[in-house]
């Protein structure tokens, strides 16, 4: 009989090494998959790099795909430290799209930088709102914020596809139902070929990392996420923190909707994220909350999407089989987490001794 018990303490290298061999076993699993399928493994990783970044144009549809999920992970990472499980990245995404796109639409009289400005600051207090709901509900009777999180995804879809095919469809596109095109001045300025959203990625990661790690605030998240008594026994607004974390949480959300608007579609459409807030919680917990990490596994996963399409074209492989790729990865990971922290202990099955007469 097994018995699952906690592992003692690991070094960090041994952590590394541990995640070093998760992702060669799951590189083996995939090729296994894949001679499986009746492809050659090696040329479809080859043709997965060579369609991600192997070009300029290939490499910077990567970076597009790396930004979103580089922000919308941050703002996920934020809630996660305090064990506050947002799986609402998706809505709030939306929403924060949303927002944008309504001064997009309607406020175009205003100078570039002005409306730029009003629509970053929109798209992160409607970020913010939605994700503001769950968090009052968890505060006021600790409803679990998991399901309303995930249930409010819906929410916000079904109100853009509304807009989609009601009071927002362009009448100049022939009954096509489409959100009319941004105006040049709500489009979001490029910097070597990609837009400007890099920047403020990179703006992001330093900036959440010096929250979580060097603020009182982040001080607070983390002891609340780890033990809310204490966090009470030391005086802390358990409530207070909550709400001003999932709120940084949905505004960040909400600011990668926006640049994906602006800066990808130059539209809104039902259709803007792609599951990229779902995939998002994916590379979130695999970087273990520490935004430096959520560059390089948003990086990685960007890759597989990016290159993935690649295949589709080059091999004639349904572009799915970079989503198996991923599950692979993941599922491998996974495992090396949990036999990080702890292992399993045969136990003998105890024979009782006969009396003696």
């Amino acid at each position: 009989m097994l018995k699952i018990v906690k592992r003692a303490e690991i070094t960090p290298m041994q952590s590394m090494m541990q995640r070093c061999v998760a992702v060669i076993a799951a590189l083996a699993a995939a090729a296994v998959f894949m001679l499986i399928m009746g492809y050659n493994p090696l040329t479809v990783f080859w043709n997965l790099i060579e369609g991600s970044l192997l070009s300029e144009y290939r490499f910077q549809q990567t970076i597009n795909k790396t930004i979103p999920l580089v922000v919308i992970s941050l703002g996920i990472a934020i809630a996660f430290k305090m064990k506050f499980w947002n799986i609402g990245a998706e809505g709030q995404f939306f929403m924060g799209a949303f927002a944008a796109s309504y001064f997009a639409l309607n406020f175009t009289f205003l100078p570039k930088p002005l409306l730029i400005l009003v629509m970053f600051l929109a798209a992160m207090i409607a970020g913010a709102f939605w994700c503001f709901i769950p968090g009052f509900l968890k505060a006021k009777w600790g409803t679990n914020e998991t399901l309303v999180t995930l249930m409010l995804n819906y929410v916000a879809t079904k109100w853009i596809m509304f807009l989609q095919y009601g009071p927002w469809k362009d009448p100049n596109a022939s009954g096509f139902p489409r959100i009319p095109v941004f105006d040049d001045a709500a489009v979001l300025p490029e910097v070597f070929g990609v837009h400007i959203g890099w920047i403020i990625a990179i703006i992001l990661v330093v900036a959440v990392y010096f929250l979580l790690n060097k603020t009182k605030l982040g001080f607070e998240i983390t002891v609340v996420g780890e033990n809310i008594a204490t966090a009470r026994y030391a005086g802390m607004n358990v409530k207070k923190v909550l709400l001003i974390s999932v709120c940084l949480s949905g505004a960040i959300c909400g600011l990668a909707g926006m640049m994906q608007a602006t800066g990808i579609e130059h539209s809104l459409t039902y259709q803007l994220s792609g599951g990229i807030g779902f995939t998002a919680i994916i590379t979130c917990w695999l970087a273990r909350l520490k935004p430096v990490n959520i560059v390089f596994v948003s990086f990685f996963f960007a890759m597989l999407i990016q290159g993935g399409a690649y295949l589709q074209g080059s091999l004639q492989i349904p572009s799915a089989v970079s989503g198996i790729l991923q599950g692979i990865i993941l599922f491998f990971v996974l495992a090396s987490e949990f036999f990080s922290q702890y292992r399993f202990v045969q136990i003998k099955k105890h024979t009782p001794s006969k009396e003696v007469a």
